[in-house]
């Protein structure tokens, strides 16, 4: 039995408590179909959310067959399964591969023929085997609903809270949906409780909690609703509720409390479909790491190589990025006179030859400096496209398969995985393609380490970007100026204040890239560079550290991101 005693949720509004649930009190008894109504904005969805764990209570106890939640151990991943009103599923998967991408994820299953057992059963509950090879993206929005339902059975939960799965849905759609749900309830003993605006097809339910303004008003048997409201149709029960406030109706309440809920906990339980054997009574293991992340890289990868835009806008990037670059080179190619140790025969051709000297070292330095400073650049725009939106951008999935039982640990590892791979092909393929028809005139080695590490600094420092902000958009926007001002900040074109290049200069890759680069150069290419800048050089370890330490900070904080709570309302 679900057991809810004087739950409350509140919330600080204008540095005032606002009660979103207010004292609610309720019993669920085993394989119950519930729906909770009431008019927008009285605490429907935040109920089901305190539930389920993700709004902790500000008072009151939860009781899950006979377990306080609130003092003792929480719902175990595979207890409890949540479908929010948003698709949880990837648009370029067919159902098959989300539902064995969700099982792989919940599951600790012992072989191939039990994971297929799995899918199979999961598909056959929920009306999909006929569609199974069909792209999410196709869906239509009752059949995206049913995903979002087997991706939650495949754990077999006893308790399954539903949030407006059948908003937005024809009739005949909606129907399906709910009698589904009924279906699903009859199942193991499990409990189903559906969030909904709609009070169509209430006969179909086994109780009906009613709110108002974040409180109870009725918690009973459909065929009970009309009579208590002293209504004749259900549709006359939202404004039927605005003629009184809301402490009313949770005094007169409190009176019928009893009676109402004595009927549906004495009247005989549902005869479930099947005899649950005890390995589906009991919580199933959760995978471990290593199958989690084998799991979360094959369907990365395998949405990568599906979603043909990002496959054709990283060829133009790694194409075109490196052609940019060779259009400058020849610049970068002549060579540099030395002073002649023999004295001239006049001052006037010592003077000639030095001025020579000094425009060969200003022409080539010049263009060694900024091919150098261009490559790191357009590498720091190509680490800002790899993961801007790398996780804010799959935020709701994330989260909704964190509250599964994902491990942050695993879903972290697989974006470096990724990541990284793209960092490596991205840097090796702009180093080799811009000296194959130029040529680095240093350490090609040490150049194409700093060129590696600025990518990966760019991609780290945006992969925590991503992860800390709301939404993508906020994510893209943010990485987009991180890139914009590295170039002026770097002081490679343009020395900044002594002042303000110690304050900014630490924050900066592109400079320690291109200082790197530049430290590594010949030695009289190095002095010809030297002679057109006036911000200094920083030694090549230094450079090495500084950005390793980019990466760093980025992954710690790309961690702590991904192991905060940004469920979206």
């Amino acid at each position: 039995m679900l057991e809810l005693q004087d739950v409350c949720f509140s919330i600080s509004k204008g540095g005032e408590t606002v009660l979103l649930v207010d004292h609610v009190s309720i019993r669920v008894p085993k394989g119950h179909f519930m729906a909770i109504v009431g008019p927008s904005g009285c605490g429907k969805t935040t109920l089901l959310r305190t539930i389920a764990g993700l709004n902790p209570e500000s008072a009151g106890a939860l009781f899950w067959e006979g377990r306080n939640l609130s003092e003792e151990q929480d719902f175990e991943p595979s207890e409890i399964g949540y479908v929010p009103q948003f698709s949880i599923a990837y648009d370029p998967l067919t159902v098959d591969e989300s539902i064995e991408a969700a099982t792989r994820l919940r599951v600790k299953t012992r072989n191939a023929q039990d994971l297929d057992h799995r899918i199979d059963r999961v598909l056959e509950e929920t009306g999909l085997t006929a569609i199974a090879d069909r792209q999410v993206r196709v869906l239509s929005g009752g059949q995206k609903r049913r995903l979002g339902l087997a991706m939650e059975l495949v754990s077999n939960p006893k308790l399954l809270l539903c949030d407006e799965v059948t908003s937005g849905l024809d009739p005949r759609s909606e129907r399906e949906v709910v009698r589904l749900l009924h279906d699903l309830s009859r199942h193991d003993g499990r409990t189903v409780l559906s969030v909904t605006h709609s009070l169509a097809h209430l006969e179909l339910y086994d109780s009906i909690l009613v709110l108002h303004e974040g409180k109870v008003a009725f918690h009973g048997p459909p065929e009970l609703l009309t009579h208590y409201f002293s209504v004749d149709d259900t549709e006359e029960i939202y404004p039927k509720l605005a003629t009184q406030p809301s402490e009313r109706w949770l005094t007169s309440w409190s009176k019928h409390r009893e009676a109402y809920e004595g009927k549906m906990l004495t009247s005989e339980p549902p005869l479930p479909s099947e005899v649950p054997t005890p390995a589906e009574t009991s919580a199933l293991p959760a995978p471990g790491f290593l199958v989690q992340l084998g799991t979360l890289l094959s369907r990365r990868w395998r949405i990568f190589f599906r979603d043909k835009g990002q496959i054709f806008l990283q060829l133009a990037i790694i194409v075109c990025f490196p052609i940019l670059v060779t259009l400058f080179s020849d610049k970068a190619e002549g060579p540099i006179s030395s002073l002649s140790d023999a004295r001239q025969e006049s001052l006037q051709a010592e003077l000639q030859e030095q001025r020579m000297v000094r425009q060969e070292q200003v022409k080539v330095g010049s263009a060694v400096s900024g091919i150098i400073m261009f490559q790191v650049i357009l590498l720091s725009l190509m680490g800002s496209n790899n993961s801007a939106r790398e996780v804010a951008g799959e935020r709701p999935i994330f989260e909704k398969e964190k509250f599964g039982g994902l491990r942050p640990s695993a879903y972290l590892a697989s974006k470096i995985i990724f990541l990284g791979v793209l960092v490596v092909v991205q840097s090796t393929w702009m180093a080799a393609f811009v000296n194959f028809f130029g040529s680095f005139r240093g350490d090609f080695t040490s150049h194409l380490l700093f060129l590696t590490l600025v990518n990966a600094a760019m991609t780290a420092v945006c992969l925590a970007i991503s992860a800390l902000m709301k939404t993508a958009e906020q994510a893209s926007l943010l990485s987009i100026y991180l890139v914009g001002f590295q170039l002026p900040l770097s002081g490679a074109v343009l020395a900044l204040p002594e002042q303000v290049e110690n304050c900014t200069r630490p924050f900066i890759s592109a400079y320690w890239a291109w200082s790197g680069s530049v430290s590594a150069l010949d030695g009289k290419v190095l002095n010809a560079v030297k002679s057109v800048i006036d911000t200094s050089l920083s030694t090549h370890s230094s450079c090495l550290f500084t950005l390793s330490l980019h990466v760093l900070v980025g992954l710690i904080a790309a961690s702590i991101g991904i192991r905060r709570h940004h469920w979206q309302h």
